[in-house]
This record gives C-alpha cells, sequence and structure tokens, in this order.
C-alpha cells in the first residue's frame, strides 16, 4: 500500500467551505493505512486543538497548517499558498502570520498575508505548498506571463529554499490540466519539486451537494443559482492512498 498523505484539507473549522468533521476524518485516515494527515484551513487554526489531539488518538500524525490569501507581487492580484509547519518554530510563525493577517486591512473582506513578512524572518520553519493554479507561480502559468512566473519562483527559492514544492492537482476543474502540463515541465526546468493533492473539501463523494450547500450559504446564494462560481468538483473527497497512487501513476515523484 503506498505511504501517500493528504497535504492540503479543509474541515468544517475553515468556515467558507469544507464540511470535514474531524473524528470521522481520523477514522478513515486510519482505516486507509495512511501515516499522516495535514489540516490547512483557510485563513485559521481554530481546529487545531481538536484535530491535533484526534489524530494522536488514531495513531495518526497531524501536520498543522493554513491555507492562506496572499499579496500579489508589485500590488498584484491576491493568489492562495498553503503553509505546514515543519516544528515548533514554524508553527509559531505560522501563528504570527494568520495573526498579522487579521489585524491588518483586508483584501475583499479576506485576511491576506504579506509577502515581506517572509523576508522579515516569518519564514522559517515552514513549507510552502504553491497554491495549484490559484497560486502566483499558477496564475502566472495560466496568463503566460513568464517574467511573472520568474519573478514569483525567485522569491519562493530565496525565502523558502528547499522548502517550496508545485503543487499539482487532477479533480477536474477549469485550467487545471494545463496548468499541470505548465507546472511539471517549469518543475523539471528550474529544479523544482512536486506534490500531489487532491484539495480536499469532504469525505466521501457522495457529501459533494452538502459540500455545495455549505458554500452557497457563505456567499450568500442558492444552489439553483445560475449565476453563482463553481469552483469545486465531486473528485475533492478524502481519496485512499490507492486512488491517489492510481491518478499519478505517471508521476510517482508527485506522492514520494
Amino acid at each position: 500500500m503506498s505511504a501517500f498523505v493528504h497535504l492540503h484539507l479543509h474541515s468544517e473549522f475553515s468556515l467558507v467551505d469544507g464540511v470535514v468533521r474531524l473524528r470521522p476524518l481520523m477514522e478513515a485516515v486510519a482505516g486507509s493505512g495512511m501515516p499522516a494527515v495535514a489540516l490547512t484551513d483557510q485563513c485559521n487554526l481554530f481546529g487545531m486543538v481538536r484535530f491535533y489531539k484526534a489524530a494522536l488518538a488514531k495513531g495518526v500524525k497531524p501536520l498543522v497548517g493554513v491555507d492562506a490569501w496572499l499579496d500579489g507581487i508589485d500590488q498584484g492580484e491576491a493568489s492562495r499558498i498553503a503553509l505546514l509547519c515543519q516544528n515548533e518554530t514554524g508553527y509559531r510563525n505560522l501563528c504570527r502570520l494568520v495573526s498579522r493577517s487579521y489585524l491588518k486591512p483586508r483584501s475583499q473582506g479576506r485576511p491576506l498575508i504579506r509577502r515581506e513578512w517572509f523576508v522579515e524572518g516569518l519564514s522559517d520553519g515552514l513549507i510552502t505548498l504553491s497554491g495549484g493554479k490559484e497560486g502566483d507561480v499558477g496564475r502566472a502559468l495560466l496568463a503566460d506571463k513568464p517574467d511573472d512566473v520568474d519573478a514569483a519562483i525567485e522569491f519562493w527559492q530565496r525565502n523558502f529554499p528547499d522548502r517550496y514544492y508545485l503543487e499539482v492537482r487532477r479533480t477536474g476543474r477549469s485550467g487545471e490540466d494545463t496548468y499541470n502540463q505548465a507546472a511539471i515541465a517549469l518543475a523539471a526546468n528550474a529544479s523544482i519539486p512536486v506534490v500531489a493533492t487532491n484539495d480536499v473539501r469532504f469525505l466521501d463523494r457522495a457529501d459533494f451537494e452538502a459540500h455545495e450547500a455549505r458554500v452557497c450559504i457563505q456567499e450568500g446564494r442558492t444552489l439553483s443559482d445560475p449565476a453563482r462560481p463553481r469552483s469545486y468538483s465531486e473528485e475533492q473527497y478524502l481519496k485512499t492512498a490507492d486512488e491517489m497512487t492510481a491518478l499519478f501513476a505517471d508521476l510517482p515523484e508527485a506522492l514520494e
């Protein structure tokens, strides 16, 4: 059995999306033989203590992180990143980053982490996942802006040496395949490691509609609204290690 670990996952504590409950999550992770799992709720650590205790109770290694919004380069568009703690220093820095994001002016109502904070030293002990097609590199790749790609990569490699990973996903969403192809080529050319995630929002495929209802509540929309964004897919469930291994059979290094 593969030792695949889910590194990008939103629980019910994510508030804006995610319907994963922590105890059922740990039962599913332990039951499928996965040795660890990460919690990366959006812009908060509200569920961290419960997550940590629930994981240890099931013999699962808890990986603490956050899915964050990041300010753009040269006042550009905000993008996504996921930050994972390597150690206690990383945890303390993550707490500082999240706290400061709530104390500073927000972008479209969202807490925003500033790049300058990493330059100030708050990158120590943290691993960065690129955010896939919603990250700064991903958006630059899809917009065919090589200068922006180079600027972003230089920033990440300088502030997160050997701790920055290009995130690839195969959840069937628009633009994903185009991004993945470009990201894999970039990874090879720039010697950047890739990591596969499933951007998990619910435990089972059957939970997709419940998740969509939660998103609609948060956005003040209805499920029948033809104009509402369709940002998620039914593939964003907690796939087993075997399912992820089959999905990325052509890219084993992204699983390792």
